[in-house]
């Protein structure tokens, strides 16, 4: 029996149990009866590694193609934005993926929780290209990620690069960003991000590399600093 997901993905799967595997968040596989540690293997980890990759190659060709006038220092942005987790959770909420992940129970898989969501959207790409090569991921990636990458045509500053102007323009010391926690395992880690700017609370970002917490952590303040100005 077909998934459901197949038709919205624009691909029948050879290998049903990769689209599956894609689907399964480590959380929901619990634990095993003997206590022994759940392998990386059985979630969708490993998938979400290589989608990470290939959503990057993707987005990264289709950007010169589509901003022939840019150099890296544009680009960049671009693509740091067009990848990153909320872009990622956007695009899976749109489609209906936050309906088949299978996550463990009070966890959850929408807009409220970017990272699982996010994650499971690389996943995806991952499966579509390991079970097709990447003709199918670039079909997909192409189909919801060109409406995004068209939508602004100034390239977008970075999260921190905002938020450090942000402080400069009104005269305040620069944003002081700190780790408050690691964690997972060596081949997923998962840093959380503190940022404060004087006179202001402080906020906190999570992301699988410091510079992504980082990112997240600015961008979760000025998130707050838009709505107090608002």
């Amino acid at each position: 029996m077909k998934h459901p997901l197949e038709q919205v993905l624009g691909h029948s799967f050879t290998n049903a149990a990769v689209l599956e595997q894609a689907l399964t968040h480590r959380g929901a596989l619990g634990a095993r009866k003997d206590n022994a540690p759940v392998s990386a293997v059985e979630g969708n980890e490993r998938l979400e590694f290589l989608g990470d990759r290939v959503l990057g190659l993707v987005v990264a060709d289709a950007l010169l193609r589509a901003f022939p006038g840019e150099d890296e220092g544009e680009l960049a942005p671009r693509l740091a934005a067009l990848v990153s987790a909320p872009t990622l959770a956007r695009v899976a909420a749109g489609f209906g993926l936050h309906e088949h992940v299978k996550v463990a129970r009070g966890q959850r898989a929408d807009t409220a929780e970017t990272a699982v969501l996010a994650d499971a959207c690389e996943a995806i790409i991952g499966a579509l290209y390991l079970d097709g090569g990447l003709a199918p991921a670039e079909k997909f990636i192409t189909t919801h990620w060109a409406p995004l990458m068209h939508a602004e045509i100034v390239p977008p500053k970075d999260a921190k690069t905002a938020l450090q102007e942000w402080a400069q323009g009104r005269g305040l010391p620069l944003p002081v960003y700190s780790v408050v926690e690691e964690s997972g395992p060596a081949h997923a880690p998962s840093f959380k991000m503190t940022v404060m700017v004087q006179g202001y609370p402080e906020t906190t970002g999570q992301g699988r590399t410091k510079r992504l917490a980082t990112q997240a952590a600015a961008s979760a303040l000025l998130e707050k600093l838009s709505e107090q100005t608002a």
